[in-house]
């Protein structure tokens, strides 16, 4: 005897349900959270963290505040899975350039690029605009803790770019801090709707930073301490690779 097939109703009924399997509920779950999340960032950067409260998250996504607990638990929370959010992203993207090996500069290369384009982005713009300060003293040692590992692996490139000859000797850690520094603040002045794409930004933030300004010869620049000369000083091969436009908007 072949099975009963199930009536029209019944198949009517089951695609209609709306209690999803276990793993569609979660799907659907993380979804929502991530909207939450972004929502909330983009409040973030636009407001400030204090000038932005629950109910303006809630009343951004047509939602009312009680369902916002059931994704999140607070706003320090939601601060602090935003700037979570952006260091993995920044750790993981280098930590897959330094797997695929190559010359140290062209890896500092990458990183720097990687970098500056989270930056550009919701939760990059948290890092930078809004930071750990407003958060207890146990979840600020977290983030720390991710940041100093992606100043590391900065540091390192340096060292092994000096090494191998493709950039003038330095202090690997204040170049470090340099590099790190200027791309960052690529996040503070940067608009969706200035006129230049990422991809533009990413090109001259990496020209200017690597290869300089100047328009003559190192040589007949104003004199500088042999330390200073090193830091700012461009280096032929990162000349080469990343060529200067001709100006660098100060809005995008």
């Amino acid at each position: 005897m072949s099975p009963r097939k199930p009536s029209a109703v019944a198949a009517a009924s089951a695609v209609a349900s709306p209690w999803l399997p276990a793993a569609g509920r979660g799907q659907q779950r993380e979804k929502k959270r991530q909207a939450v999340l972004q929502t909330a960032a983009r409040l973030f950067n636009e407001r400030g963290f204090h000038a932005t409260s629950l109910d303006d998250i809630a009343e951004r996504l047509h939602v009312s505040k009680p369902t916002l607990y059931y994704y999140i638990k607070s706003k320090d929370d939601i601060l602090l899975e935003c700037v979570r959010a952006a260091l993995e992203l920044m750790r993981a993207g280098i930590a897959e350039v330094r797997e695929g090996g190559g010359r140290a500069l062209d890896q500092l290369m990458a990183c720097m690029g990687i970098y500056v384009g989270i930056v550009m982005q919701d939760f990059g713009k948290c890092v930078i605009r809004i930071g750990e300060d407003p958060l207890p003293a146990p979840l600020k040692k977290e983030l720390r803790r991710l940041k100093a590992g992606i100043d590391l692996e900065f540091r390192q490139l340096i060292e092994e770019g000096i090494r191998e000859g493709s950039l003038l000797p330095c202090d690997p850690k204040m170049a470090a801090f340099m590099l790190a520094g200027a791309l960052s603040w690529v996040g503070r002045w940067h608009r969706e709707d200035g006129t230049l794409t990422h991809a533009q930004i990413t090109e001259q933030a990496l020209g200017l930073l690597l290869g300089g300004v100047l328009a003559v010869p190192a040589s007949a620049a104003p004199k500088a301490t042999p330390r200073a000369r090193a830091i700012a000083a461009p280096a032929k091969r990162a000349r080469a690779r990343t060529p200067n436009k001709s100006s660098m908007e100060t809005r995008s």
